[in-house]
């Protein structure tokens, strides 16, 4: 065999070695295809977010002066109308609930309750006692005393005055669907008026009240807590005079010595909790700082108006970058 047919088998032996070899390298590949793809497709994804985010930031700087006009044109309308919008007012009163000491008086009536037995609780004197606090938290809260308190302040032209002919003593409208009445007020005012806060640790009641007028604010802070006082006072006064009336006929239709002692007992703490209730003016809750006028509007609040102003533009003027593009892109 000559020389030049050697190097032409050799020639083909290489091309065959490297053509089995790149079938081999192929196969390899094939084989391990499934994770040199998803190699690929992460990094292929990877670009194409980075290609998103770096397009993205070149459409906002090619827009920028767009941007930058809405932003500072929202933001210039907000702060406007934080300016021209009615200032509102809170006045809050800071109180504590009345916890009577029943020490005391279940001390004293412990002989007793045995004795009379079912009488005691007949008249509200059983040894369980409710949550005074929460009653008394509900009351100021109450439907029954926000609509009492709206009627004998003659409230409602006040609530309503934009309807309200001061010259005619007439509302300037004839349907009774926008009539105000009571329950109206009552749901008005619960909901734009008046908050009552707990806090469960202290116990003591924060009563706010926002209004456009600062001075009507604090007075009807401290009006809505006086007729709490007033109304839990005369209710316990009513309940304290039926339990006397109630014990004194008790007392004439029995003849037991032991009996008629322990209801002369009932009758004496019953008189009693009659006269703490009548002299107590802060019967059910104790003010601790009552409500003053304040000088600083509670609403609206320049701050927060101006920053919503900038976010609202700002969202609002990349929406519109981000839409024309699209929008470009799909004609």
């Amino acid at each position: 065999m000559s020389e030049s047919n050697l190097s032409g088998d050799a020639v083909e032996l290489g091309g065959a070695n490297r053509s089995s070899s790149d079938l081999d390298a192929r196969t390899i590949r094939d084989d391990r295809g499934r994770a040199v793809a998803t190699t690929a497709t992460r990094t292929s994804a990877a670009s194409s977010q980075e290609i998103r985010v770096r397009d993205l930031y070149a459409l906002f700087a090619r827009s920028k002066w767009l941007i930058i006009g809405l932003t500072a044109a929202m933001t210039a309308a907000a702060i406007t109308a934080a300016f021209i919008l009615p200032k509102e007012y809170r006045a809050t009163t800071v109180l504590a609930p009345v916890t009577a000491d029943q020490s005391g008086k279940m001390g004293t009536l412990g002989s007793v309750l045995s004795q009379v037995g079912g009488l005691a609780s007949m008249v509200g004197l059983s040894g369980e006692q409710n949550s005074e606090e929460a009653q008394d938290v509900a009351t100021l809260k109450s439907q029954v005393l926000t609509r009492r308190f709206i009627q004998e302040n003659n409230l409602l032209p006040v609530l309503y005055a934009k309807i309200w002919d001061a010259r005619t003593g007439r509302w300037r409208t004839n349907d009774p669907e926008h009539i105000p009445t009571l329950w109206k007020a009552n749901q008005f005012f619960k909901d734009r008026v008046r908050t009552v806060t707990e806090d469960k640790e202290t116990g003591l009641i924060e009563l706010s009240v926002t209004w456009t007028d600062p001075n009507l604010a604090a007075q009807w802070a401290n009006g809505l807590v006086a007729m709490t006082n007033d109304y839990l006072r005369n209710k316990e006064l009513d309940q304290a005079n039926r339990n006397i009336a109630y014990l004194e006929q008790k007392v004439q239709k029995t003849s037991l010595v032991g009996v008629q002692q322990g209801i002369y007992t009932l009758l004496q703490e019953e008189i009693g909790d009659a006269m703490v209730a009548s002299g107590k003016r802060e019967y059910a809750l104790k003010v601790i700082d009552p409500a003053f006028a304040p000088e600083k509007p509670y609403s609206p609040d320049k701050r927060l108006w101006a920053l919503g102003g900038l976010l609202a533009g700002l969202l609002l003027s990349c929406g519109i970058v981000v839409f024309r593009a699209s929008w470009a892109a799909s004609s």
